[in-house]
């Protein structure tokens, strides 16, 4: 499904908007710039900045500015994606910023990682981090494995002793089949 890392695609689509913010606006991000920012297109018409990452950040500018001056900061954003990655997304968050088209996340990934949000979501804190979704990952394919070796362990059972809801007289076993020739 997912890999290890699922959520660093939006870490680094965060960091990325916000430099690219930051190269614009010499004398700092504020919310005023951001919204700027995202109503500016490039000559082929399409956005300097990815929208879905920039309304993120003017969505929560006032609690990712720490020091209330008007202003994200290099550290302040560095603070952000730090705090994300060490408690994780919520699914709104995931929703959101996963669904940018930039998070380097497959639709199907995506898809698989909310609809198994609360699966993956061990601790109950409403947050899934990287490690969650890489136990996740693991218990899934365990899983699937014991399910695929019962289901051969089943299958050579009955190859070997013959099957119960075997409706004509000419399926034997491997056993049956000793037995039947040495009769003969």
């Amino acid at each position: 499904m997912a890999n290890h890392n699922a959520l660093n695609g939006i870490y680094n689509g965060l960091t990325s908007t916000y430099s690219a913010l930051a190269s614009q606006y010499k004398d700092g991000v504020t919310a005023e710039n951001i919204l700027e920012a995202q109503g500016k297109v490039t000559t082929n018409g399409a956005n300097t900045i990815n929208t879905t990452f920039a309304s993120y950040l003017q969505n929560n500018f006032s609690a990712i500015d720490d020091n209330n001056d008007g202003k994200i900061s290099a550290m302040e954003m560095q603070n952000l994606t730090n705090t994300m990655s060490a408690q994780g997304l919520t699914k709104e968050q995931f929703t959101q910023l996963a669904l940018s088209g930039n998070s380097g996340l497959s639709t199907s990934t995506i898809n698989s990682i909310l609809e198994h949000f609360e699966d993956m979501d061990t601790n109950g804190d409403g947050k899934i981090t990287n490690a969650e979704i890489a136990a996740f990952d693991l218990d899934s394919s365990r899983q699937e494995k014991m399910d695929e070796f019962n289901h051969k362990f089943a299958t050579n059972i009955s190859t070997f002793y013959g099957s119960d809801s075997a409706d004509s007289t000419s399926s034997y076993s491997m056993l049956s089949y000793k037995y039947k020739k040495s009769s003969d």
